[in-house]
């Protein structure tokens, strides 16, 4: 893709440009290149079954959760008939899905953020989940499942309510992960200042996009 080659050719030096224009990322690559500390973590694996004529076919969904505990934060979920193939899709998808975090204070603002800056909350399906600035030193006061993803985002300390079916592991960790990728939806004052655009990176380096490209194949190893 065109932002692929900017990336390549290193006129785009962050992430935060990506995010400035709102641009689509399609290559899990691009996300490596700048984020090389991402680590991931798999939720859950569940078997999910259709119903066939000859009976059941059995697939594997996969939950997985990226994240450099810096305040960014991707989820992905992969369904295929083998468990390693739908994990492997499932971290794709995920850094494909990679969010901003925006991390604030509880009280006076005394070395880094370490909370969500506002109350958030996020849904999926029937679980609502609901986080809540904390104070330094109180953790992260939740469950198994979003503790992790929370703390992939960065966040150090902070309160959480959910309410409903949460044993659907699937549908907490969305609610959880739709609920951190609002956090840079709500205008606080500090953030009035007007943002001043200049041209997309695509306008900005258009004669380096119209030279011709060839793109590199990869040769199989030969044995």
């Amino acid at each position: 893709t065109k932002l692929g080659r900017l990336v390549k050719e290193g006129l785009i030096k962050s992430l935060e440009q990506v995010y400035l224009y709102s641009l689509k990322v399609k290559e899990y690559q691009i996300i490596d290149a700048f984020l090389p500390g991402l680590v991931d973590e798999v939720m859950k694996i569940m078997p999910v079954q259709k119903q066939t004529r000859a009976g059941q076919r059995t697939r594997f969904k996969a939950f997985v959760c990226v994240g450099d505990s810096n305040g960014h934060l991707g989820l992905g979920v992969k369904c295929a008939k083998e468990v390693a193939t739908a994990i492997r899709g499932a971290i794709i998808s995920a850094k494909l899905n990679v969010v901003p975090i925006r991390r604030g204070y509880w009280g006076s603002t005394i070395g880094k953020p370490h909370t969500v800056p506002t109350k958030l909350t996020g849904k999926c399906g029937s679980v609502t989940m609901r986080l809540v600035p904390a104070p330094r030193g109180a953790g992260i006061v939740a469950a198994k499942a979003p503790k992790k993803v929370l703390q992939m985002a960065g966040i150090e300390d902070v309160y959480t309510a959910s309410r409903g079916h949460r044993r659907t592991l699937g549908n907490f960790i969305k609610a959880t992960f739709s609920a951190l990728a609002a956090s840079y939806g709500y205008l606080t004052p500090d953030l009035w200042r007007e943002t001043t655009f200049g041209k997309t990176p695509q306008q900005e380096f258009t004669d380096v996009l119209a030279k011709p490209y060839k793109p590199e194949v990869e040769k199989p190893a030969a044995y």
